[in-house]
């Protein structure tokens, strides 16, 4: 899959490049009624990202590439 389909690559749904944590990257959200969201994301480097952690639940799902990813629990 060399893209997303156009449809959910809308202008709106767009993530700014400067909320990326991994430069490189191309994201756009989806909003659900129920308060979830979905992301995705078109990379188009080999990069690491920055840091960081959530407090939601995150899954990720490579379609195509592979990705490495390190985790480091956090202390609650």
């Amino acid at each position: 899959m060399k893209n997303f389909p156009e449809f959910m690559k809308q202008s709106a749904n767009r993530i700014a490049t400067g909320s990326q944590a991994t430069p490189g990257v191309e994201g756009y959200v989806f909003d659900g009624a129920d308060g979830s969201q979905m992301a995705f994301w078109t990379c188009s480097e080999t990069a690491p990202s920055a840091p960081h952690v959530h407090d939601f639940d995150e899954y990720m799902i490579v379609v195509q590439g592979c990705y490495t990813l390190d985790l480091v629990s956090r202390e609650q």
